[in-house]
């Protein structure tokens, strides 16, 4: 069980399939003060990996310690996160609560995209070269995927900075790739990392650098 201060939480199961599955949200209020009129809603932070069906779940009071397992339809394609948030009242105030995200694995994958990190100080100059390294971790044995590397630029353009061919992969094997990108205006820059098995997306990184004149 996870525990964000004033609830206790637990989605299982942790693994499932491809396609539509029932999962069980399991809440406890480990607060001091009971906990009424609670939207409860299950949310997705990638749905093209996973998507919740329907709408979220009520409970008029959860007493303090009382605990309570609601069912949530989810739509599955790869491995993705989930994540909570409940509205409500707590001793005569509103609140809202939001758990950190929650992975659910889908099928056996190849490979993962780890991370993405941009090398560069808190601020980048406009017209200075910024680092991206996206880091790919094998999973089972793999004749090799695409990784590719796009920018969406404080104008609105979404640029193509790289498109790699990753080795073969063997089991927890981890290996790093890199592209490049000169920012010529500032403002905040959104770099995207995608990691593909053929056509099936099977990876999503997002990393943000702030640009500013020199």
């Amino acid at each position: 069980m996870a525990i964000k201060y004033p609830l206790e939480y637990e989605l299982t199961p942790k693994s499932i399939g491809t396609g539509r599955h029932w999962v069980t949200l399991s809440l406890q209020n480990i607060g001091a003060q009971d906990l009424t009129g609670l939207d409860v809603s299950l949310n997705s932070l990638d749905a093209y990996s996973i998507s919740v069906l329907g709408t979220g779940s009520y409970i008029s009071i959860l007493k303090l310690n009382e605990r309570r397992e609601l069912p949530f339809q989810v739509s599955a394609n790869r491995t993705g996160s989930l994540y909570l948030t409940v509205d409500g009242w707590e001793d005569g105030e509103r609140f809202h609560w939001e758990s950190p995200g929650i992975p659910v694995t889908v099928g056996a994958e190849v490979a993962e995209l780890v991370s993405l990190f941009a090398m560069t100080e808190p601020y980048s100059l406009v017209g200075e070269k910024v680092r991206c390294e996206a880091a790919v971790r094998g999973l089972s044995e793999s004749e090799g995927l695409k990784l590719e590397f796009w920018a969406d630029t404080p104008g609105g353009d979404f640029e193509e900075l790289a498109i790699v061919q990753t080795k073969a992969l063997t089991p927890g094997e981890e290996v790093t790739y890199s592209a490049e990108i000169t920012p010529k205006e500032d403002g905040l820059f959104t770099i995207y990392a995608y990691l593909y098995d053929g056509v099936r997306r099977i990876g999503r990184e997002v990393e943000y650098v702030y640009v500013r004149q020199a």
